[in-house]
């Protein structure tokens, strides 16, 4: 196996759900191409938008599949067979109910959560074990709500909470790629941590 990174954002194609809660993962890739243009191209052998270039020196290949969300895992398995990279080195950005506007989280492993994208990732990849960018996009309070809630887009507030966590996501992924998780996360965690405690009224 190579030391190569698979960093993979899960969304559905088309205009229709580019501004969507869903499309997150997207976001977070459309992030890095601002800083560093990643330069995704059309591939049919790996179901998506792909490119292969070096990216805080790491070796990496980026990829947004072209499947919709509920076969992610096609293109997943697709480019990691192809440039022969174990999960442990597979980074899924996705949109996470759990998770309220403006957190976000890194991990490694861990379960799916009902999210499609990542239920099929791990049907196709055969393990969790591969590291996880949550995005947090709140969750509408009631189960029946959860399907309009991913497929419609955010309030403006909401939104933009979104993408500031999605730029502290992008900006600590240098530290993953260069073998300092445990950086990553305390950059990441800390801040979310610092900003609830803002957002929580004084005891009295």
């Amino acid at each position: 196996m190579s030391d190569r990174w698979l960093i993979v954002g899960l969304g559905n194609p088309g205009a229709k759900y580019e501004r969507t809660r869903h499309n997150a993962g997207f976001w977070f890739l459309d992030a890095l191409d601002r800083e560093s243009p990643l330069q995704l191209k059309s591939n049919r052998k790996l179901s998506g938008e792909a490119s292969k270039q070096s990216f805080a020196g790491a070796d990496c290949v980026f990829l947004k599949p072209d499947t919709f969300m509920n076969h992610s895992g096609q293109a997943v398995r697709a480019a990691a067979d192809y440039y022969d990279i174990r999960p442990e080195q597979v980074v899924v950005a996705y949109d996470d109910l759990d998770l309220p506007p403006g957190t976000v989280r890194l991990k490694l492993a861990g379960g799916h959560g009902g999210h499609n994208g990542l239920r099929s990732t791990f049907q196709h990849l055969g393990s969790p074990n591969f590291w996880r960018i949550r995005i947090g996009i709140g969750h509408p309070g009631i189960r029946e709500a959860v399907t309009p809630w991913v497929l419609s887009r955010a309030n403006a507030d909401d939104e933009r909470a979104i993408k500031q966590a999605i730029t502290r996501a992008a900006e600590v992924l240098p530290d993953l790629l260069s073998g300092r998780p445990d950086r990553a996360m305390q950059a990441l965690h800390s801040k979310d941590q610092a900003d609830e405690a803002k957002a929580k009224p004084d005891a009295k």
